[in-house]
């Protein structure tokens, strides 16, 4: 039914079995995300609401959803990331446009080509803070710690 890349499972430590298909489902999110919301090729939330009233049928719901969704998105990125690995992030997807620039694969005064590095790197970042937890938990075998404080 899927290929073996999305169906492959890993068993952990405690004996659960968990599948690829959670880091292809976030990507897809992360991507329907960043592309709905703008886009170089016109076709985008933000192009869908300058076009109309915004308090005609039903552009009030659909702004109102978006906020939520980038609500969450962003909630997840600090809660899993937090500012210094949000940062770290960006200098690290800002050294791959650096070197793509560099092979003349893309070109910075080129609009519509850093649109698209500007929309799939945001993409990038929302997929990293959805799965940072996971992507920690496998390289330390830690979940999640909690920092506390002394009194």
């Amino acid at each position: 039914m899927l290929p073996t890349i999305f169906t492959k499972t890993n068993t952990t430590k405690k004996g659960k079995q968990e599948t690829h298909l959670r880091w292809w489902v976030t990507l897809l999110i992360s991507l329907a995300l960043a592309l709905g919301t703008w886009n170089p090729t016109g076709h985008h939330f933000i192009h869908y609401i300058s076009e109309q009233e915004l308090l005609s049928g039903f552009t009030p719901f659909a702004i109102i959803l978006m906020v939520g969704i980038w609500i969450l998105a962003l909630k997840s990125i600090f809660q899993s990331l937090k500012l210094w690995g949000a940062i770290f992030v960006i200098i690290i997807i800002m050294a791959f446009l650096w070197g793509l620039n560099q092979y003349g694969l893309i070109e910075f005064n080129n609009l519509t080509q850093m649109g698209w590095a500007g929309t799939l790197s945001v993409a990038f970042i929302i997929w990293m803070g959805l799965n940072a937890s996971i992507i920690w938990k496998t390289l330390t075998g830690v979940y999640s710690t909690d920092s506390v404080e002394e009194e």
